[in-house]
């Protein structure tokens, strides 16, 4: 099969910006060349791709075929940026930057995650930010490159390898800690005592409260849904909240550990199954802070 990268790349350019009007303005060219493109490469496919909606969206033979895209236009502008090839075909100095998308874990992006990416010149990124259960969607639908996930089993055309465990305890202010848990961490004290979520996804506090006992309780919660803050409403005393060990570290005196008994959260990397050498770059700073978060 001969694919067109022309019809990718409008493919992509409609799914990304929404609307054939905004791919058009993307790519130079009318909102019919765009829809001419699409129908062509999906009467070459034999595949309805795209569902002409506002915003439109893929079916699932759509995602498919973006993922594909998204592919081979990784591996053009990285063949681009590696043989210093500008937009007239001449040699430039440097080369262009290149743009990785990933889908990373609130807790990892707020805490490693950045600084282990920022020393890598040359990369610009788009960052995806979901729970870790759910990264891996991104994936499927071919919007990124590479995810922090804890889902070991790979993505149709993808590889995995695993980054670190991460251990989430239970977490409170300690004058929190004082007034709902006086006797320390029961069953009677976690059916009462309010928590923090992070948004509705998020199961830790309640995989906790499973653990201990506690699982048919309804106390009281919060929803934050973003890190930093998450820890501060803990530090604030708006309810308990299960925090990674490398976060608490940074959370200061006022936030204490409940119990010693936590939740622990494999983390893998999973990323597209193709050589590049910006990936490559990205991969072994991601794997190199993931090993010394210990």
């Amino acid at each position: 099969m001969d694919l067109d990268l022309a019809q990718l790349r409008a493919l992509d350019a409609a799914v990304t910006h929404g609307t054939l009007d905004a791919a058009a303005r993307t790519l130079h060219i009318t909102p019919s060349a765009v829809s001419q493109r699409i129908r062509a490469l999906e009467a070459s496919l034999g595949r309805v791709l795209l569902v002409r909606s506002k915003p439109v969206t893929v079916t699932e033979a759509g995602a498919v075929a973006l993922r594909v895209a998204r592919q081979i236009d990784a591996l053009a502008g990285t063949l681009s940026h590696e043989l210093a090839i500008d937009a007239d075909g001449a040699n430039s100095v440097g080369g262009a930057r290149r743009s990785i998308p990933l889908a990373v874990n609130a807790d990892s992006l707020a805490t490693w995650v950045l600084p282990a990416l920022a020393p890598l010149e040359g990369l610009d990124f788009e960052f995806h930010r979901e729970d870790q259960e759910h990264t891996t969607s991104y994936l499927r639908e071919g919007a990124v490159m590479a995810a922090i996930t804890s889902d070991a089993t790979p993505v149709q055309g993808c590889t995995v390898e695993p980054l670190c465990v991460a251990r989430y305890l239970p977490c409170g202010a300690t004058d929190f800690a004082a007034t709902w848990f006086p006797r320390g961490v029961t069953r009677a004290a976690l059916a009462v005592a309010p928590h923090v979520d992070f948004d509705r996804k998020d199961e830790l506090q309640r995989r906790y409260l499973a653990a201990r006992g506690a699982g048919d309780a309804t106390p009281p919660r919060n929803q934050v849904p973003a890190s930093a803050d998450f820890v501060s409403a803990v530090r604030l005393g708006f309810g308990w909240g299960m925090l990674p060990t490398w976060q608490l570290r940074d959370a200061g005196d006022e936030v204490v550990a409940l119990d010693t008994r936590g939740i622990d959260v494999p983390l893998y990397w999973q990323q597209w199954n193709l050589r590049s050498e910006s990936l490559d770059r990205v991969r072994e700073a991601i794997v190199t802070a993931a090993a010394a978060l210990g």
